[in-house]
């Protein structure tokens, strides 16, 4: 996987961007969800910020506080840190996260936590609630699917799987919060 990103960092935000093999993709809505997105990221007070799984920081840019993203791939934090470069970033495990407890106030994920099966979801949790009190995710959603499981499991090519999530399930899965967007092709989930 490590090696997948490393060579996918220089054109990850194709898939934000609807640049590249995203071009030709038909999503209604998509620009005017994004900024939604990117609205509600900006919104969130200023906090100490640990941005798990970042990338190359296309929604650690829009972090306020003092923000440190981690990410396995050194490629992705590369991009990152030319994004986002008032962050700090940190090559490491987001599973086996390298702070001590308690460090952040904050930790926010996007696009990750719906990769993780479920005995490493619950490892990521355990970790996020140690080092910080708050814990706010951004994945896929699956608002508008029409299906009615829990999650909506999406097969790529590679075989590779992503879920989807409603944002009252994610909030149930975590144990509680509040959802801060659902939509078409977002969620956003607080907890803590």
């Amino acid at each position: 996987m490590k090696e997948y990103y490393d060579t996918r960092a220089p054109e990850y935000d194709d898939w934000y961007r609807g640049h590249g093999l995203f071009a030709e993709r038909d999503r209604p809505g998509w620009e005017a969800e994004l900024e939604q997105l990117v609205a509600v990221v900006r919104a969130l007070p200023a906090a100490r910020t640990l941005d798990v799984a970042c990338g190359t920081g296309f929604l650690t840019r829009h972090l306020h506080g003092d923000v440190v993203g981690l990410d396995q791939s050194a490629r992705m934090l590369d991009v990152a840190a030319r994004q986002a470069p008032n962050a700090t970033f940190v090559e490491g495990d987001a599973l086996d996260l390298p702070f001590p407890d308690g460090t952040f106030d904050r930790v926010f994920s996007g696009h990750f936590y719906g990769h993780l099966e479920p005995a490493e979801r619950k490892r990521f949790l355990r970790e996020a609630r140690r080092v910080a009190r708050e814990l706010v995710l951004v994945d896929a959603s699956r608002a508008h699917s029409g299906i009615d499981e829990h999650m909506s499991p999406r097969v790529l090519n590679d075989g590779s799987r992503w879920e989807d999530f409603t944002g009252p399930q994610l909030v149930a899965e975590l144990g509680g919060g509040d959802v801060l967007l659902e939509e078409r092709y977002f969620v956003v989930v607080r907890s803590g």
